[in-house]
């Protein structure tokens, strides 16, 4: 019965959200809900809270896992991830603090503890929506990973002061996990491609960094992302985390089913969740205003304000430890936060475009060296995405005799194709800034071979406006997407699985000639 109940609610929810306009995500925590009402009436066991509990445990650590794949240690250390973090947080305690106290009438040691629960943003929400639109490698999307990472150690130290917990003399262990690194390696590329892979991240992320830490006294949370990281610079990282993609996103469902099974709300709960959610906006508008400050681009820093802009679930785990009577209100608070960050990151690029003439009165003269414009030299055709098929595409043009330029915005993927010698440079095609600056006066051709649909939309209009008139070629995923990526003002467009079912079938039919 608890598989019955939890899988058709999650289900029929997600599946209805959708339909709407809505992520999945906002429908299974409505199920959740859902089922704390009518999961007595219904006959559902009594244990299904903890096993819900476990399932989204390791659905959190092996999402940690795989965003330490995709995460480099060069990404904390930048200014605007450290000051930005450790600024936010020490505003929002100064700010939330005395208004808890004021209007709550609390103590001031549980005002201070509710005002540390709510300066966190959601790492799941974050990465979940950063991760489906393929941005986790962009400029804005690893400020905001890395600002979420210098949250989560925070919390975790949060949790050691006011829960007593200590780490035990094995935590000394930790100092040698570089040291673990090349070990790691070498499974790694003896792990194949098949089942062993996949468990091989389960092991790692739910074994050695789960309940390895734990055994230690640390955080598994930690331990799962420590374990990614120290495997993110091997050639195989990519593939292995898309291995665990679907073992993870069943898991992650019961973490936000688990959310809505924490307990339902009163009338106090239900103020105090509304009250917060109103002060949601003032969590956006401080990020915004930090990260304008250490010299982001307005849209960079409106699009990593806008993906923490939402409560974390860090902060029912603080709560969980030191304030349980507090647990439910702020589950409501992080579901209502969910709420509204989820449709407005669905829209993101869309906000940015909208509102770029207001944002970019805040930009500093100063811009961040990441985001400097940089010169298109002689080159004569453009490669937006340089992936796979981007990689392919300027080798072959290469061999033409061609200038190709190959633009990205992952900047390690840029640097990663210079060290190898390709002309490659960070660019997000998506940024209006870029455009402005840009000169397109010697490129002749564009190919769009990036992965999100909605960035060759961009690329070709933005090209189109700025008078571009050579041909535009894109691949396209599905069908869907061929009319809109036309409409935008694309001259050519390739089915990328049908090109390549027709390529084998003239591999195949030269083969038979020659036979």
């Amino acid at each position: 019965m608890f598989e019955v109940i939890t899988i058709s609610f999650a289900f029929i929810f997600g599946l209805t959200v959708r339909q709407i306009g809505l992520p999945p995500l906002v429908g299974f925590l409505a199920a959740g809900f859902a089922i704390n009402i009518l999961g007595p009436v219904l006959g559902l066991p009594d244990y299904t809270g903890e096993t819900l509990q476990h399932v989204a445990h390791l659905g959190v650590l092996m999402l940690l896992f795989t965003v330490g794949l995709k995460l480099k240690l060069a990404q904390i250390a930048q200014p605007q991830v450290i000051g930005g973090a450790l600024l936010h947080f020490a505003i929002s305690v100064v700010v939330f603090m005395p208004a808890l106290k004021l209007f709550m009438g609390l103590d001031w040691n549980t005002a201070l503890l509710l005002a540390i629960a709510l300066s966190f943003s959601s790492t799941v929400l974050a990465a979940k929506l950063l991760e489906t639109r393929r941005e986790l490698g962009a400029f804005h999307g690893r400020t905001a990973i890395g600002i979420l990472i210098v949250q989560d150690i925070i919390a975790l130290v949060v949790l050691a002061v006011w829960s007593g917990q200590t780490p035990n003399i094995w935590a000394l262990l930790v100092l040698g996990l570089p040291l673990l690194r090349p070990v790691l390696h070498r499974l790694l590329d003896f792990a194949g491609h098949d089942e062993l892979l996949v468990l091989m991240g389960m092991m790692l992320s739910l074994v050695i960094g789960g309940m390895g830490f734990e055994a230690m006294g640390l955080s598994s949370e930690i331990g799962a992302l420590v374990m990614g990281v120290l495997l993110s610079t091997h050639t195989r990282a990519k593939e292995l985390g898309a291995s665990l993609w679907s073992l993870k996103e069943i898991f992650l469902v019961g973490f936000f089913l688990q959310i809505g099974l924490t307990g339902l709300p009163d009338w106090g709960a239900m103020i105090f969740a509304l009250a917060v959610g109103i002060a949601l906006t003032l969590k956006g508008a401080l990020f915004f205003a930090l990260l304008v400050a250490f010299k982001l681009r307005a849209r960079s820093a409106f699009l990593s304000a806008l993906s923490l802009t939402a409560y974390s679930e860090f902060g029912l785990i603080v709560a969980a430890g030191v304030l349980p009577e507090y647990l439910v209100p702020l589950a409501i608070a992080v579901s209502i936060s969910f709420l509204i960050s989820a449709p407005l990151n669905r829209y993101a690029h869309s906000l940015s475009q909208r509102f770029e003439g207001r944002l970019r009165a805040y930009e500093r003269d100063t811009i961040h060296p990441d985001e400097q414009p940089k010169d298109m030299g002689d080159a004569d055709v453009l490669i937006f995405g340089m992936g796979r098929t981007g990689s392919a595409a300027y080798g072959f043009l290469e061999e033409q005799g061609l200038k190709p330029l190959g633009l990205d915005a992952d900047t390690y993927k840029a640097k990663a194709h210079q060290a190898s010698g390709r002309n490659v440079m960070f660019a997000d095609a998506e940024d209006s800034n870029f455009w402005r600056s840009c000169n397109l006066g010697q490129i002749k051709a564009a190919i769009l071979a990036m992965d999100d649909n909605q960035a060759k939309l961009i690329a070709a209009r933005s090209l189109r406006k700025r008078g571009f008139a050579g041909p535009i070629v894109a691949h396209a995923m599905h069908e869907s997407h061929e009319q809109q990526i036309r409409e935008a003002g694309v001259d050519y467009t390739h089915l990328t699985m049908n090109q390549a079912g027709i390529s084998l079938a003239k591999q195949t039919a030269e083969a038979m000639a020659d036979a």
